[in-house]
């Protein structure tokens, strides 16, 4: 993700041209921080040179711990492998990646300013990307994805300078990264039905405003590259970025490229936006609080029918309980009913 303006004043708007930019990318659900780029300590810092492992494929550079390095190998490779990105010229400038051992020196690293929660960075000025090593974990994501994601960035930055907004510049890493799953927050998110979606502009601040908003911010900026790529199925985001290039407006380049305005860009993909996923989020919603509901009653439900079997128990019980009294009285009334005379009659006389 890239830097704040608000960071100490180190960032002027990308109108006045931008300098210094860090870009962030954070885990699946996960938002952004605001980094400096001059705060980051070197990696040997933290450990012995003689400690690294140093690879190199290709433009790319990747440092590790040695308990670190068969993961940076398949990183680097597959970096190395697919060094191509939707609509952007080859890129040239060498790219250097540290990978951290541990969370303290993945702090150290990125500076105090970024969220406990980001898992890479990548700073576009120096080319260099920190990444967290085998200890972040599964449930933070893939790693290559998120290593492609940071180089888009660089590359993104490499070709375009300082004209990609922000909510583009972390788009066009979703995209150009393949994540799809950043549609599931969209399909889960109520806010699209209760708050609509937001304009592009807006966007933006959304990378600011905590993990849940942030987290429907990359989903929605990914869907605003991705239906941009869409206008033109054959060639995608090519003309696109040529036309940015020469004009240096987004207007003009959306204008030039697909033949409509940024304004009626910004409308199509907010209608199919919500058209598509806001009613699938209440549905989703629905479904949830649905699911929940049910999974009280069912409880309840069971716990009424084993009442219920209790009671008809009782009731079976007293109902043989009170029988058995019946038969005792009335043997009783039988034999207090019975005749001394008729007793002694029934007894055989004895001579």
């Amino acid at each position: 993700m890239r830097g704040d303006p608000r960071d100490g004043g180190r960032r002027r708007s990308a109108a006045a041209g931008e300098v210094g930019r860090g870009l962030t990318s954070l885990r699946r659900a996960a938002a952004a921080g605001l980094l400096l780029a001059g705060a980051i300590a070197p990696l040997v810092a933290q450990s012995q040179d003689s400690d690294l492992v140093r690879l190199v494929r290709g433009r790319f550079t990747i440092v590790s711990h040695p308990r670190d390095s068969a993961l940076a190998r398949v990183m680097v490779e597959s970096a190395e492998r697919n060094d191509t990105f939707p609509g952007l010229p080859r890129s040239r400038e060498a790219v250097r990646i540290d990978v951290a051992p541990d969370a303290a020196s993945f702090r150290a690293l990125i500076g105090p300013s970024a969220p406990e929660w980001g898992v890479a960075v990548a700073f576009p000025q120096s080319q260099r990307i920190v990444m967290q090593g085998r200890f972040a974990g599964v449930e933070e994501g893939n790693p290559i994805e998120i290593l492609r994601h940071e180089i888009a960035h660089l590359a993104l930055q490499e070709a375009m300078g300082n004209l990609p907004p922000r909510w583009f510049d972390e788009g066009y890493a979703a995209y150009a990264a393949r994540e799809w799953g950043r549609e599931e927050a969209l399909s889960t998110n109520l806010a699209l039905v209760l708050r609509g979606i937001p304009s592009l502009d807006s966007l933006n601040d959304g990378f600011y405003a905590g993990a849940q908003r942030a987290t429907g911010a990359y989903a929605l900026a990914y869907r605003a590259v991705a239906e941009l790529a869409a206008l033109d199925r054959e060639r995608g985001l090519a003309p696109f970025f040529e036309q940015w290039r020469r004009t240096r407006s987004m207007d003009a380049a959306i204008r030039a490229a697909y033949g409509m305005t940024l304004s009626g860009f910004e409308e199509r993909w907010r209608t199919r936006t919500r058209r598509r996923y806001g009613a699938l989020a209440l549905v989703t919603d629905v479904a949830i609080v649905g699911a929940g509901v049910l999974g009280l009653l069912i409880p309840l439900q069971r716990l009424q029918r084993r009442r219920r079997r209790q009671r008809l128990e009782a009731m079976r019980e007293a109902e043989l309980e009170a029988e058995r009294a019946r038969r005792e009285r009335a043997l009783e009334e039988i034999l207090r009913d019975s005749s001394p005379a008729e007793r002694s009659a029934s007894d055989p006389e004895i001579s």
